[in-house]
């Protein structure tokens, strides 16, 4: 999950960012006032701004943690796959495949995204919903991250996502825990990802990524279709299904391990 951090965020350096930014820098309360009245002329409610980002702190963890993970893929791409795809969890992959056969299935029918690609991804994000979705409060997160001045607007943009989500009544506010550039569930989306691509596929009115598994698999499925993915085609290194995988992860180490362990899973 943590390797994945760097890659993502790189991917969405030139995203959409707010009309109206907050100036970064300086005093972090007047910080998230301002980006309170942002989030306020954006439509959101002055309950969910409040309960979200009343007496938000900086987490300079966080920060710390953003500046040592420049050297994430600095492995092999052998020194690497054998870290994150053992025996164990190609064999709770197949389990996997087996237990939500018919809603990949279904999933395989409407967005044209194989099922050993999306069970790949989950597994090697959180061990198939099982594992670290992450344990950080999102809103503190993301404000530290909007606050810093390097990529304040992308992360500007991040916040009132994450805003969205609350207030589309997605997710509740103690949900809104994740890693640590604010990414959520079991196949780790940033917030702007959530709002984007989100499906909400068990038809409860809402897009739950923590614990919807048909709405994980159907909304990591969504990313993968919208970017290009074909049913049917390669997806090995220098295939255009390779290179779809860009939105979802730009590092061509991570987006191999992810071919290698869904070749595994169907005992190739």
């Amino acid at each position: 999950m943590l390797g994945r951090c760097l890659a993502v965020i790189v991917g969405f350096l030139f995203a959409a960012t707010p009309a109206f930014a907050a100036r970064c820098g300086g005093d972090f309360n007047g910080f998230v006032q301002n980006i309170s009245a942002e989030a306020a002329s954006a439509g959101i409610s002055q309950g969910v701004i409040s309960q979200a980002l009343g007496g938000v702190q900086q987490d300079m963890g966080v920060l710390s943690f953003d500046r040592r993970q420049r050297g994430t893929f600095n492995k092999t791409f052998e020194q690497y796959v054998s870290t994150r795809v053992g025996a164990g969890r190609i064999n709770g992959g197949r389990a996997m495949l087996q237990r939500h056969a018919a809603l990949l299935s279904s999933i395989e029918q409407k967005f044209g995204v194989p099922r050993q690609i999306l069970v790949a991804i989950w597994g090697l994000e959180t061990d198939f919903g099982k594992g670290d979705m992450g344990k950080l409060p999102v809103f503190r997160v993301l404000a530290t991250m909007a606050h810093d001045c390097r990529r304040t607007e992308l992360f500007q943009t991040e916040l009132l996502s994450a805003l969205k989500i609350v207030q589309r009544g997605d997710l509740r506010l103690n949900d809104m825990i994740g890693a640590y550039a604010g990414e959520i569930g079991q196949t780790q989306f940033l917030p702007s990802s959530y709002i984007k691509y989100g499906v909400d596929f068990d038809g409860d009115g809402r897009v739950d990524l923590r614990h919807s598994v048909p709405d994980v698999l159907a909304s990591t499925a969504n990313l993968l279709h919208t970017s290009g993915f074909k049913m049917g085609a390669p997806y090995g290194e220098g295939s255009a299904n390779f290179e779809a995988m860009r939105e979802w992860n730009r590092a061509t180490i991570y987006r191999k391990t992810i071919g290698y362990f869904a070749d595994q899973l169907m005992g190739r």
